[in-house]
């Protein structure tokens, strides 16, 4: 992959004279390196020069424990990028990237640092899919960055800022997002609660799963995302759930998109289980059919 140098954001000139992945280094509002790569369409080359510089990019955001090298991230961004331009970058505390996780609460930066380097090379369109956790993620996100220019609300210490427009989405994918916090209704969650909350748990992050725990609480608790479902409106949103999702029963989608009101799609997949790394190739070429059609 090409390199590209460290800053704010590269050039918007970079995707003109590179065909080939960048990889960079972002840095969000509170000052964490987040590592990032960013791939051109791969349709021919009319539907490329069409699509990829200078109209939509997809911005993948992984779930807990996972990070931009993940086969399963890769395979999503390889099927992804046969409709457009895709971003994908590590949470902090994930990969290469810096920081330690929030689960959730501050990665909300990590995806609006993407979500403006995507602007920045040329993209005019941004629709963000996230899994997991960064289902819950790109909820919120889209609930605090709206593409408008007046002061949004505060969650979690985060604020939209007056003039932020250009770290806004114009289409959200949730896929296996939960509706609310704290859920320990299942046996995974309630292994995930172990792991975040205990110091012992935290080391197997660390070492078990290669992901660094901020060990504090959080404070405030973020705009929940069944909340956050129902603000993200106009923009389109889409939530994908599998019926044999272990972590989070059919309840969380179901409430999602009640919350959201005509503003969403509600996709129950039959025989799915979690996140990513359960989203087969069919299912991932129909979301990115309905980010680009959306």
């Amino acid at each position: 992959m090409t390199s590209v140098s460290e800053g704010r954001f590269p050039s918007s000139s970079v995707p003109l004279i590179t065909p080939g992945p960048l990889r960079t280094t972002l840095r969000t509002d509170d000052g964490v390196r987040i590592e990032a790569v960013y791939e051109p369409c791969t349709a021919d080359a009319t539907a490329a020069a069409e699509t990829s510089f200078d109209s939509t990019a997809i911005v993948v955001a992984h779930g807990f424990t996972g990070s931009v090298d993940r086969p399963a991230v890769r395979r999503a961004a390889g099927v992804f990028a046969r409709r457009a331009a895709v971003i994908t970058f590590s949470f902090r505390g994930h990969g290469g990237s810096g920081g330690r996780s929030t689960v959730g609460d501050r990665e909300v930066l990590d995806l609006a640092a993407a979500v403006e380097w995507a602007r920045a090379l040329g993209h005019r369109r941004i629709v963000t899919v996230g899994f997991s956790m960064g289902g819950s993620v790109v909820l919120r996100h889209g609930a605090l960055y709206t593409g408008r220019s007046t002061a949004g609300a505060e969650a979690g210490g985060v604020t939209e800022r007056e003039g932020r427009i250009e770290a806004h989405a114009d289409a959200v994918v949730a896929v296996s997002a939960p509706a609310r916090w704290y859920y320990r209704g299942t046996a995974p969650m309630r292994r995930l609660h172990w792991v975040v909350t205990r110091p012992v748990g935290r080391l197997v992050g660390r070492y078990g799963f290669r992901t660094r725990i901020d060990r504090n609480d959080w404070n405030p608790v973020p705009l929940p995302p069944v909340e956050a479902a129902g603000l993200i409106a106009p923009a389109p949103l889409l939530i994908v759930h599998g019926d044999q999702d272990p972590y989070f029963p059919l309840d969380h989608p179901r409430m999602l998109a009640d919350a959201a009101g005509d503003g969403a799609e509600l996709w129950l997949e039959r025989g799915m289980g979690h996140a990513e790394n359960a989203a087969d190739e069919s299912l991932l070429t129909r979301i990115g059919d309905w980010a680009v059609a959306r």
